[in-house]
């Protein structure tokens, strides 16, 4: 039978209790479900503000396929006429080099020391941002990068240099697209080529260059090391300014290169032991031909511009030469000290007390450490006794002692400008020095096992000269210097300075007479003339250089003689507007007063004008535009400009051969004698301004076309006596006998056009046989003398008659 009792009621209490139990099972279920909901979309939305940030970061990230055509900013270099280097030009100093030519021991010491797993990684080595993580969480800030070499290929060309996380962010993306679309010895050629690596050098090619004065291909392994430990901290562990710094820091790229299995211990022991050459870099652009290779720096950034000048790398061929550049300077150094010398010593530089002379002379030790003393070479000294007996001064310099005599003294009177070099040599050291005086001296040849040097009294001359000379038919421009230290001054007296040439400017007024009838053997009467302006009360007298006049003169003598009077008179037969003319003809484009002053050189013209006028003598009247640069070329090859010089004809051949006739005589009796110790065939003349501000000597051989001027830059005088001949042609005629002395001698070809006729020496007129001198003259076809010279009791005494003093 079956029990249909009813279940017994629970209490409220045990339904209360079992609720209770199943609650926290419900509730940890629910808490899972939405704690894994929420999971879900935290993890959803973080992968969708990823890829938000991913798509903003990556929006204005850089193109990387512009590495693919790599063009850095790159080193313009000018080459002399055999191809030396003579001047850099850039923002960033850098000389790109493939791969190939890259020592792989180079390569291998940059990736031990930047990037040991380069081989390994994907363009982002998480090892090691791991590593600066932790770094930079411990210091609080970014101290630590853990870049690759791909991530800094990617700063260097691709980003900003800041240090934030956002910029890291980008440098790990782009350094991975990299590594995906570059192979790795296309981004360690980026890397090497392109990093910083101090004083100014970009790229281990000119790095290499910098510290050890060599191509990256001779490099030895030391010196790999001592590259390669540079990118951390270029001005840290610069091996000229902390070597020792330099030298620990080596040690650790060559440990690295060790635990890499690039080396073994031998090599890091031999590499370590090697003593390091360390060479500073040469500045080529001051220690050449700093002036020339200014001239061209401003040409090509005129022409080019800065950013072709400084950044593209290009290759620029100059038309000068090295050797005939030192020449040059050698010899404006040696004119412009024995200047100086005829015009008397300034003083001292400095005067000390005894207790003074102890610290100058530790200066001077720590100086000569640098450059040590050697014959020929000039220094600061300290004069430490004055022995008028002995006729001697002791001086000091540094830890050494040297001796003046008298005689290496002698020279140095008090300046005087109106007496000059006329005035008494000096007799006594003391007249000149005192015990403590500071002075500079020149070392000559110390005798042997004597440890004192003797010397001569020296100090800094105060007057410029500039020298220019041009290489006949093709204009090249050989040698050009623009003043007496470019270091000084920077101004190029050679072309930019304008200073009155006096009679260095007759030849183009003797030329264009010659165009107008005249013949070297034309007579002009040289006399008293006097131009009176009434409107403005002026008169002028214009006088010779001796105040004296010679009456009947003729042409050639007249202009080897450099007569004044003759010259003013000429002009005034041709005309003032015909001669200006004539001088454009020649290549002068300076402005010039429609005076008769110009007769006697009164308007500024600069040295390449007046040379290349001569020039165009030289080269049987062709006028050649001279030229500096003989071919520039792109980075790539290209030819953007090359030398074609243009010539144009414009005097007669005859005309400019009978000029260099004339000015032979100039050389062989005239003002411009001195240079005859040349022994070769010259044509030349010397130029002096009034009140003896400017002196010059212009003159060519049948190869080169030479000028010199000497002045001072405020105009003063230069002193009495120092004309063209005394203080330019010497100058002159050193260098041209330095570059001409292992040449074969040359004469000046006669052209057709001109013939020869035996004329007298005093009339200029056909011979007779009493004339008492002869002589064969020049003259255009058709121009030779028909008139025979009268006999000598029909002759006035003209030249006894018209000479007087003034």
């Amino acid at each position: 039978m079956v029990d249909f009792a009813m279940p017994k009621e629970k209490s409220a209490s045990e339904i209360l209790k079992k609720r209770a139990r199943r609650r926290p099972r419900a509730l940890f279920g629910r808490l899972v479900k939405w704690s894994l909901i929420l999971t879900a979309v935290m993890m959803l939305m973080g992968a969708t503000a990823m890829v938000g940030v991913y798509f903003y970061l990556v929006d204005d990230l850089p193109k990387i396929t512009s590495l693919k055509d790599y063009h850095p900013s790159i080193i313009t270099t000018v080459y002399s006429d055999d191809n030396r280097k003579i001047a850099e030009f850039y923002k960033e100093r850098r000389i790109v080099v493939p791969l190939s030519k890259i020592p792989i021991q180079l390569q291998q010491a940059f990736i031990a020391a930047e990037d040991a797993r380069f081989y390994k990684h994907q363009g982002i080595d998480f090892f090691s941002i791991v590593r600066a993580f932790i770094k930079n969480l411990e210091a609080g800030t970014i101290v630590q990068g853990g870049s690759t070499i791909t991530q800094q290929v990617t700063k260097s060309f691709l980003l900003t240099p800041e240090r934030s996380y956002k910029r890291k962010i980008k440098e790990a993306i782009l350094a991975y697209r990299i590594d995906k679309t570059f192979s790795k010895e296309e981004i360690l050629y980026l890397y090497l080529n392109q990093i910083y690596l101090g004083h100014g050098a970009y790229g281990v090619e000119a790095a290499a260059e910098n510290y050890f004065g060599k191509s990256v291909s001779e490099l030895n392994l030391a010196e790999c090391a001592i590259l390669a430990g540079l990118p951390q901290a270029p001005s840290r562990y610069s091996p000229f300014r902390f070597p020792e710094r330099a030298k620990q820091r080596q040690i650790y790229v060559l440990n690295r290169m060790l635990a890499e299995g690039f080396i073994d211990n031998t090599e890091v022991s031999e590499a370590i032991d090697v003593e390091m050459d360390i060479k500073p870099r040469r500045n080529w652009y001051i220690e050449e031909v700093p002036i020339y290779t200014e001239h061209i720096r401003r040409y090509v950034e005129k022409k080019y511009g800065p950013d072709a000048l400084y950044t593209q790398g290009l290759k620029i061929y100059a038309a000068v030469n090295i050797e005939m550049q030192k020449a040059a300077r050698k010899q404006m150094q040696k004119g412009l000290r024995d200047l100086d010398h005829r015009l008397g010593y300034r003083g001292p530089e400095d005067h000390l007390a005894p207790e003074e002379i102890e610290t100058f002379n530790e200066r001077i030790q720590a100086t000569l450490q640098e450059t040590p003393l050697a014959e020929g070479s000039l220094t600061k000294g300290v004069v430490i006794d004055v022995n008028d007996k002995a006729g001697t001064a002791t001086v000091r310099m540094g830890e050494v002692r040297g001796m003046l005599s008298v005689e290496d003294i002698s020279w140095a009177r008090k300046p005087n400008p109106k007496l000059a070099y006329y005035q008494a040599k000096v007799r006594r050291v003391s007249q000149v020095l005192k015990t403590g005086d500071v002075i500079q001296v020149k070392l000559g040849r110390q005798k042997e096992k004597s440890e004192v040097w003797p010397l001569t009294l020296e100090q800094t001359p105060e007057a410029q000269s500039a020298l220019l000379c041009i290489e006949a038919e093709t204009g090249l421009v050989k040698v050009m210097v623009g003043g007496r230290d470019f270091m000084q001054s920077q101004f190029n007296r050679a072309i930019q300075s304008r200073r009155q040439p006096g009679s260095a400017f007759k030849p183009i007024i003797y030329a264009a007479a010659l165009d107008k009838g005249f013949t070297p053997a034309t007579t002009i009467i040289d006399s008293p003339i006097v131009f009176k302006d009434e409107a403005n009360d002026f008169t002028w007298k214009p006088k010779n250089y001796g105040k004296k006049f010679y009456g009947p003169t003729l042409l050639r003598t007249a202009l080897a003689k450099s007569r004044n009077v003759v010259t003013i008179k000429i002009l005034q037969e041709i005309g003032i507007d015909y001669c200006i003319d004539y001088a454009r003809k020649l290549g002068i484009q300076s402005e010039m007063p429609r005076d008769l002053s110009i007769a006697l050189g009164s308007s500024g013209i600069s040295l390449l004008e007046l040379v290349n006028a001569y020039a165009v003598f030289a080269n049987q009247g062709y006028l050649v535009e001279p030229a500096f640069i003989t071919k520039i070329e792109d980075r790539d090859g290209n030819i953007l400009e090359e030398m074609n010089p243009s010539r144009e004809r414009v005097i007669d051949k005859s005309t400019a051969y009978i000029m260099t006739s004339l000015l032979e005589s100039v050389v062989k009796e005239g003002t411009g004698r001195r240079v005859n110790a040349l022994n070769r065939p010259v044509a030349g003349k010397t130029g002096t301004t009034n009140d003896l501000q400017d002196a010059w000597f212009v003159g060519y051989t049948p190869r080169f076309i030479s000028g010199v001027w000497v002045g001072y830059d405020n105009g003063r005088t230069l002193g009495k006596g120092e004309t063209g001949s005394r203080t330019a042609s010497p100058i002159w005629l050193g260098f041209m006998d330095a570059i001409l002395k292992d040449k074969p001698v040359q004469m000046f070809q006669v052209p057709e056009g001109v013939v020869f006729a035996k004329i007298d020496a005093q009339t200029g007129l056909l011979p007779i046989p009493e004339s008492p001198k002869t002589r064969f003259e020049c003259f255009k076809e058709g121009t030779v003398p028909t008139e025979y010279t009268k006999k000598p009791d029909t002759i006035v005494d003209a030249e006894s008659f018209f000479k007087s003093d003034m």
